[in-house]
């Protein structure tokens, strides 16, 4: 099989699509895969450590950029499928997948118009305008959340969930390492987030009473990495700060709380790997998604969530201080979110992808 696997921008629509190529090799592990993205995404700096390869598109978003960035991005979109539509001449895929982010759009459009079968992933409960337009030429649509269904044509919706990679799956089969310390995970995205990072450095003459209990990865983004670095060592608090963490599977694994945003893919991963998490939900995602993310899981028990206009440093030490002194709670809390998980989610799309191709050739 030759697979495309067009999108991304950020972790929240690349990672998806990582979960997805994973699972076709794994069926078959000659099945040759490509991604199509951007150079401004995060693809063009993670796919090559992970051994994939990606084609460049030239295409970024205008939503709420000024008219400028809108006269560009009307030159940029014929420009774009014709660039699609050349290297899937080349490379000759079976099918297209979208999962999302500036790139799908002319990958997924220009296949269809060279009748190659189409699909695309739908992280979010409200989708973008993007694959609102693509779901009226894909061949199959995959939703993570029940309600998105009335947004596409319902002859061409699966209910999936969305996938997470393989190593989530591996790591959760583990027994969790019994150690003497607490692990927080701390990240807002994979570019960060200011108003997390503006917390946590809020926090730390408080969390610098539990610095012999208390260890913490923070993925930071790299624009704030050496203050909130130069902050922890300061006062003498065992951690470790990285502006981007590869392996986020080991990261979840260890972690006894996690604190971060509410994207979709992050609260997949969170639940695949079974663990709590203090939700900080972006106040200005599209259609507010992340916030009803959020209170998806801590109505199911399974987080704690903590709206951005209510983020003190002391609301968040609170939060932080009563889990982790409650040992029962925080057991419950990762029991529900292991209970909430999908990790069947990428198997469920490729099972569909293979009779979408099965159906053409």
């Amino acid at each position: 099989m030759r697979v495309v696997i067009a999108g991304g921008g950020t972790g929240g629509h690349l990672f998806p699509g990582i979960a997805i190529a994973e699972e076709f090799l794994r069926r078959d592990d000659k099945t040759k895969i490509i991604f199509i993205g951007t150079k401004k995404g995060i693809e063009s700096r993670l796919l090559g450590q992970l051994g994939y390869e990606l084609r460049e598109i030239d295409i970024e978003g205008v939503k709420g950029r000024g008219g400028k960035a809108l006269v560009r991005g009307a030159y940029q979109i014929p420009q774009s499928m014709w660039q699609s539509r050349l290297i899937l001449k080349q490379f000759r895929p079976h099918i297209v997948v979208g999962v999302g982010g500036y790139a799908s759009g002319p990958a997924v459009l220009a296949a269809h118009f060279m009748s190659i079968p189409t699909a695309i992933a739908e992280q979010n409960a409200i989708p973008g305008i993007t694959n609102r337009i693509l779901g009226n030429f894909a061949d199959k649509i995959f939703v993570t959340y029940a309600q998105t269904r009335t947004y596409f044509p319902q002859t061409k919706v699966i209910l999936s969930g969305n996938p997470v990679r393989a190593a989530f799956v591996v790591e959760r089969s583990k027994e969790k390492e019994k150690k003497d310390y607490w692990q927080l995970l701390i990240f807002g995205g994979s570019q960060g987030a200011e108003a997390i990072n503006k917390s946590i450095i809020d926090i730390l003459p408080q969390l610098q009473s539990m610095k012999n209990k208390v260890h913490v990865l923070h993925q930071t983004g790299s624009r704030q990495l050496e203050d909130i670095n130069k902050a922890y060592e300061q006062l003498g608090i065992q951690a470790k700060v990285t502006p981007f963490i590869v392996d986020m599977a080991g990261a979840y694994a260890d972690a006894d709380l996690i604190i971060c945003r509410a994207g979709a893919t992050s609260l997949a991963e969170i639940t695949a790997a079974g663990r709590a998490a203090i939700l900080i939900p972006y106040p200005w995602a599209a259609n507010d998604h992340q916030l009803k993310n959020a209170q998806a899981l801590a109505s199911e028990g399974a987080a704690v969530m903590i709206p951005e206009r209510e983020l003190s440093g002391g609301k968040l030490f609170s939060a932080i201080d009563n889990l982790l002194r409650d040992e029962q709670k925080l057991h419950q809390m990762e029991e529900n979110s292991l209970r909430l998980s999908r990790i069947d989610a990428a198997a469920t799309i490729v099972d569909n992808c293979i009779k979408i191709m099965a159906k053409k050739y």
